[in-house]
């Protein structure tokens, strides 16, 4: 039996672990990071057939962009509420 073993993608790991940490210890460095080395990644995974690792790249990129929305959606939230509130105490 000679089965191949695919090497996975160490920029595939970065990607996942970073996007993990973006939502925990680094939230918006983590989530960068991910987004960044999940890209590459699958660059490098398409590039060469012989590695693997693409679904933790995903995985890895969607933490990121989904820890990037909600941080956008947080900020533009605050935004409203206290300039809601500036709003409404300069009437």
């Amino acid at each position: 039996m000679n089965a191949s073993i695919k090497q996975t993608s160490v920029l595939a790991v970065v990607s996942l672990v970073s996007g993990i940490l973006g939502w925990s210890l680094l939230p918006f460095l983590g989530s960068l990071a991910a987004i960044a080395t999940g890209h590459l990644a699958r660059r490098e995974i398409r590039a060469n057939p012989a590695l693997g690792g693409d679904s933790l790249a995903v995985v890895g990129l969607v933490l990121g962009w989904v820890s990037v929305a909600a941080w956008i959606l947080g900020i533009l939230a605050f935004l409203m509420f206290f300039g809601g509130l500036a709003w409404l105490g300069s009437r």
